[in-house]
């Protein structure tokens, strides 16, 4: 039997290429002789440019760049022929800020990487947006890439309070074709934009929202308000806006890893696809990894079986992302197995899914 094994990752506990083999491993004990295609997976967040190397292959360009806070960190950049592969979260990561001065984190760093792929020659590159600290608009990669304002364009949100003039350097990447990686479609300001549902994951109190909105805002009339306005302006606490203000084009992140690694001629050649990710819960629907796998093994005509940390999806809501089954290492092994030992916790959930779905 053949098996296509693309997770994500579990996050805090296993990289997406752990996941992948931790799964491997636990199917081969029940059905060793079956054949496994491991292809982690991602959807432009944290792990982006390490699935993708993974499967590519591709050359790893190392840059040190300033961090969102100022400390100068290490990121790398994929190289694939002509295509560079940038990872937001390397430069601007919530890891980094740990929730620290959100007001003051920007995005310079990324805005280093971009020159970084520009000057290995690349004519296309993809960002992967999620997993940001940040929540300056993009702000801090442009003035990276030389754009100047009548306010400091790289002090984060706080930066851009009053601001009214913004000149954008749209020749810093003339010719080159700028992707945006993300799963989230939401604008950059107002009620549903990135101050007021992800700033509280950045360390925003909920009382200090507006004023940051409000700075996000001012920055938009400086620039374009009706980019602000688009889908996926948000992500990555707008660092989609200042991508789609150079021209970027919005794709959703699982979309290109999947077909970066080729997923569907995979999955056409697999008898059963699995995928994984920490929880499979409501939000998984909106662009998330495994959806976006169910998606392709739906389109190869193929099942598609969930291994999760902890499953919250009903089986109304998992036929209609093309979900067969899904299961929980939280039901099977307990919690505190699945957070102390979560590789061989998942390799033990990973047998017991073979000896239902494996002819073995």
């Amino acid at each position: 039997m053949r098996v296509l094994v693309a997770p994500d990752k579990f996050a805090g506990t296993l990289t997406a290429p752990e996941a992948a083999a931790a799964i491997a491993s636990g199917w081969r004990r029940h059905a060793p002789d079956d054949e496994l295609d491991l292809v982690p997976m991602a959807d432009g967040g944290p792990g982006f440019v390490d699935v993708l190397h993974e499967s590519l292959g591709g050359r790893l360009l190392p840059v040190t760049v300033r961090g969102p806070l100022g400390s100068p960190v290490e990121a790398t950049v994929l190289i694939d022929g002509e295509t560079a592969y940038v990872e937001s979260a390397q430069a601007c990561g919530l890891h980094l800020t740990r929730k620290q001065d959100p007001e003051k984190a920007t995005t310079y760093g990324v805005g280093q990487l971009l020159l970084a792929a520009r000057d290995a020659e690349a004519r296309r590159i993809v960002v992967g947006l999620g997993g940001s600290g940040t929540n300056d608009g993009g702000a801090g990669m442009l003035a990276a890439l030389g754009a100047t304002g009548d306010r400091p364009l790289d002090a984060g949100p706080l930066g851009l309070e009053g601001v009214t003039r913004v000149d954008i350097p749209r020749e810093a990447l003339a010719g080159i074709e700028l992707v945006a990686a993300s799963d989230v479609d939401n604008p950059l300001t107002g009620i549903f934009g990135a101050t007021r549902i992800f700033g509280g994951q950045k360390g925003f109190d909920d009382a200090e929202t507006p004023r940051w909105d409000a700075a996000l805002e001012a920055f938009a009339a400086a620039t374009d308000r009706f980019v602000a306005s688009g889908k996926g302006a948000g992500a990555a606490g707008g660092l989609g806006f200042g991508l789609l203000l150079l021209g970027a084009e919005r794709h959703p992140g699982v979309e290109v890893v999947a077909e970066a690694v080729g997923l569907l001629a995979r999955a056409r050649k697999a008898d059963v696809v699995l995928t994984g990710e920490g929880s499979f819960d409501p939000q998984s629907g909106g662009g998330k990894a495994p959806a976006g796998v169910a998606a392709v093994a739906g389109e190869a005509v193929r099942p598609c079986v969930v291994l999760a940390g902890q499953v919250t999806v009903g089986a109304r809501e998992m036929r209609a992302l093309g979900v067969e089954a899904a299961y929980s290492l939280l039901d099977i092994v307990g919690e505190e197995r699945a957070f102390a030992e979560p590789a061989a916790a998942l390799a033990d959930l990973a047998e017991r899914v073979a000896r239902t779905w494996s002819r073995d």
